[in-house]
Formats: structure tokens, C-alpha cells, sequence
């Protein structure tokens, strides 16, 4: 109570704003930075959120669709001129070069299936890397953003015992915005830090929900091509 009658009596404002203003050029810079990472971090957060239940849902509408009464030819001839969604578009690429191997000789079915699975596998790479563009941004954050607030606070001590050292004065009125804006910036940096893990975590999981979902597609649908052109096979003989 007496510290805040001390401190009231100076007239001092230790809200962020103030501390800002009265930091230093390089504690200001530090500030600058956590701020403007915290929301870059946001940014992705809300768009990953949004993203990922989008891609959820059209996974589950194209899976219903896939596994309907629907022939397999059908849905394609439907969709591959304009494929929606990941699931979509990993579909229609292996499609596209089944076309492209069915049109050409029989001898050249037999490797059918092996391109159909690398390109299926290309296909779920590329959505994959889609899914954890950005999420790299929110790890390098969650784990640096501390160090980087520390820094700012080693920094403003490292002003206030230079002050205390030329006003021989260690009426906490000269110290406390010193330490303020120092311990603002460790502050900051958890501030930026912890949504990030929090979130890095939680997005993680759900991208490796969808990347599964993927890889169980692609390993279905090649089952599936892989039936077929063996009962070609076996009607040609």
C-alpha cells in the first residue's frame, strides 16, 4: 500500500502505452516485434481454424459421395473439371492418369497401378504441405518469443542500474519505470508465446487428422485400381 501511495505520488502511469514511450530505443524494438508476431500468430490461428474445418467437411462430403451408389467414373466425369477440396483433387489426379494409361495399349497397364500410387502420393504430399503452411511460423514464435521478451527485460535493467549509477538515486520513482518497461517485455513475449504452443499443438493434431484421412484414401483407392486392372488382366487372357 505505502509503494502505491509512493508511486501514485509521482505521478507515475505504468499502463503498456506509457511504458512504450518512456523505453528505450532498443526495448521498444523488442516490443515492436513480440507485437507484430503475436498477430501474424492470430492471423494463422483464425485462418487454420476456418481452413481445416473447411477441408474437414468437404473430406466428409467427398467420402460419402465416393463410397455411394455412385460409380467411381461417374463422380469423376462430375467433379474433375472443377475438384473441390483436397480429397477431391487427390482423386482426380489419380484418375486423370488412369485415363491417361488406359487409353494407351494393354502392355502398358500393367505399370498402371505403381504411376497411379505416385501420383496419389505426390497428390497427398502436396495437400499435406498445404495443411502446415504456417504452422512452422507459430512454432518458431512459441519457442523464441520468450527469449526474445528476456532479452528486452535484461536490457532495461541494464538501463536502470546505468541511470541509478548517474543519478546516485535509488528512490524507487527513478527505478520503477525502468523495471516496468524491462518486465513489460518479458510479458509481451509470453503473450505472444503461449497462444502459439497452445495453438502449434492443437493445429498440429488436426493437420495430421486430415493428412491420415489422406493417406487411408489414397491406400483405399489404390486397392480398388489395383482389383481392377487385374480383372482386366485376367479377361484379356
Amino acid at each position: 500500500m505505502e509503494t502505491e501511495l509512493i508511486l501514485a505520488s509521482e505521478g507515475l502511469d505504468f499502463s503498456l502505452l506509457n511504458l512504450f514511450l518512456l523505453a528505450g530505443f532498443v526495448v521498444q524494438c523488442v516490443m515492436v516485434s513480440l507485437i507484430l508476431a503475436s498477430i501474424i500468430c492470430w492471423a494463422i490461428i483464425f485462418q487454420k481454424l476456418l481452413f481445416f474445418g473447411r477441408v474437414r467437411n468437404q473430406t466428409l462430403a467427398f467420402e460419402n459421395d465416393f463410397w455411394s451408389e455412385e460409380s467411381v467414373e461417374e463422380l469423376y466425369d462430375r467433379i474433375k473439371s472443377n475438384p473441390v477440396g483436397a480429397s477431391q483433387r487427390i482423386f482426380c489426379s489419380a484418375m486423370d492418369e488412369w485415363e491417361k494409361s488406359h487409353s494407351k495399349s494393354g502392355l502398358l497397364i500393367s505399370g498402371a497401378s505403381s504411376r497411379i500410387d505416385r501420383t496419389m502420393s505426390n497428390a497427398v504430399n502436396n495437400e499435406i504441405n498445404t495443411l502446415s503452411r504456417g504452422l512452422d511460423f507459430l512454432a518458431t514464435v512459441g519457442s523464441t518469443a520468450p527469449f526474445v521478451g528476456l532479452f528486452g527485460t535484461v536490457w532495461g535493467i541494464m538501463n536502470v542500474f546505468s541511470e541509478i549509477g548517474i543519478q546516485e538515486n535509488t528512490n524507487l520513482a527513478v527505478i520503477a519505470p525502468g523495471i516496468g518497461e524491462a518486465l513489460a517485455a518479458t510479458a509481451l513475449g509470453l503473450l505472444a508465446a503461449i497462444p502459439a504452443v497452445v495453438f502449434y499443438n492443437n493445429l498440429s493434431t488436426k493437420a495430421n487428422g486430415l493428412a491420415a484421412r489422406f493417406d487411408d484414401f489414397a491406400d483405399e483407392f489404390s486397392t480398388i485400381v489395383s482389383r481392377e486392372i487385374e480383372q482386366m488382366g485376367q479377361s484379356d487372357e
